[in-house]
């Protein structure tokens, strides 16, 4: 295929004299550009390669939320691998069981258990796991472990205020730990 210089040729349009003209001024404009360094880049090899950055960046942003997720997931699955590895019996089903009371995402729950595994939840050896209205009972060195990964499904345990106020006028008055409301 003959360049464009040999088409405008053979079509008359331009004469020899004159294309050489150009093709000197052309060799000429080349040479001083690569002794002062500029080379010329074209508008479309600019685009693209803005392109291909924006691309570089796009495709790092969204896989860093895909391994985001996958973390989650796993967190996620090894939460319920701990509850369902250490999960305790609540207690015998039956008329030994007692309403045990606790507050989850700022709403009071309650669960039923026997008295033994309410003394174990009283002293905190004991603690309920929980997510939506599913809870389980776990022994505390794993909920500790499950608190790592994520404290919003560990119900912490009572707290022991035993400090009274001098000037209380109820002082006297102890509330016990199995107050049934």
């Amino acid at each position: 295929m003959a360049s464009l210089q040999d088409q405008l040729l053979k079509a008359g349009l331009v004469d020899k004299k004159t294309a050489k003209k150009i093709g000197k001024e052309k060799r000429k404009q080349d040479k001083v550009a690569r002794k002062s360094g500029d080379l010329q880049k074209d508008d479309s090899r600019l685009a693209a390669e803005q392109a291909r950055a924006e691309k570089v960046a796009r495709d790092k942003a969204l896989n860093a939320e895909r391994e985001a997720a996958a973390r989650q997931k796993a967190i996620a699955a090894q939460i319920k691998q701990l509850i369902e590895r250490h999960k305790q019996p609540k207690g015998a089903p039956g008329k030994d069981e007692i309403a045990y009371h606790f507050t989850f995402a700022k709403k009071v729950k309650k669960l039923y258990v026997s008295a033994a595994v309410q003394e174990h939840l009283t002293a905190g050896r004991l603690q309920i796991v929980g997510e939506g209205e599913h809870f389980e009972l776990v022994p505390r060195v794993v909920a500790e472990k499950i608190a790592e990964r994520d404290a919003s499904m560990v119900v912490p345990p009572p707290e022991n205020t035993s400090v009274v106020d001098e000037d209380d006028p109820y002082a006297g008055y102890e509330i016990p730990d199995d107050l049934m409301w």
